[in-house]
């Protein structure tokens, strides 16, 4: 990767501290052939964007990142994301109740649901919503506290969806998956919000781009038997999913439409 701009650089170290939870400044020098004043640099500047945490030796993910935690992730992996969510949108009808919740391939999601009619959300991201509001699309917000790093609305907002009937269909990002204890995320706050969503859903669809598959999580949010289908795309290793197929869980590994030279994601 080397001759990368600065810009792309900076973009790349935090996908890689989203993957792995900590970079190395001596791996950074290696990835992208410049020195370690060079690499040091990109790290102070992202620090003092509140992106990351340096460490001796490299960075970790900073504790309360800003906004641009999630325009981060918004941006990596954009294609996969947008042909995962195209390929879902076709599985909601209008007037339907769904749930959506405050990952990345979900606000795809949200911009191919605008134009439906008489379709009812509940979500807790903040970003879909912003981007639903001017549609002719009702928005359900749960209360709770801001989440800054994901846009999102997070706290036990306890039976505020159940109580209320049946959602028809979710849809969820996911941290990781697990054959054993399914959708999987990191944080408790969001694992949460995730749990009660699902609970109230009779149908749930997880939409996640390849590079989740394997990454480690620590919760789960909705097991395997309450899973209806796995959105990813073609990046997913097959064997890596196949114990889901195994037990009635339909797996869609959905075609990225390949980049012309000259446009961008």
């Amino acid at each position: 990767m080397a001759g990368i701009a600065e810009h792309e650089r900076q973009q790349e170290v935090l996908r890689l501290l989203d993957v792995d939870g900590r970079v190395s400044v001596a791996d950074l020098v290696r990835r992208f052939g410049v020195t370690a004043v060079t690499i040091r640099k990109d790290l102070e500047v992202l620090e003092r964007r509140h992106l990351l945490a340096r460490v001796r030796g490299g960075a970790v993910p900073a504790d309360g990142a800003d906004e641009g935690a999630f325009e981060m992730r918004l941006r990596h992996g954009a294609q996969a994301k947008a042909a995962i969510a195209h390929a879902a949108a076709a599985l909601v009808p209008d007037g339907a109740a769904i749930a959506l919740d405050c990952s990345t391939t979900c606000y795809h999601l949200a911009l191919e649901l605008r134009g439906r009619r008489s379709l009812v959300v509940v979500t807790n991201g903040l970003r879909a919503a912003e981007l639903l509001s001017d549609s002719g699309v009702t928005v359900v917000l749960p209360g709770g506290t801001l989440r800054r790093s994901s846009w999102s609305v997070v706290g036990d907002f306890g039976d505020f969806v159940g109580s209320r009937g049946r959602l028809a269909m979710g849809f969820f990002g996911v941290r990781g998956l697990s054959r054993e204890h399914g959708l999987m995320e990191l944080t408790v706050e969001e694992t949460t919000v995730k749990r009660r969503l699902a609970a109230s859903c009779n149908e749930v669809y997880a939409l996640f781009d390849s590079s989740k598959v394997g990454r480690f999580a620590l919760h789960s949010f909705a097991p395997p038997q309450r899973i209806t289908a796995l959105y990813t795309d073609e990046g997913a290793d097959p064997d890596a999913l196949a114990g889901f197929a195994e037990v009635g869980v339909a797996v869609h590994r959905v075609p990225v439409p390949t980049t012309r030279t000259g446009t961008s994601a």
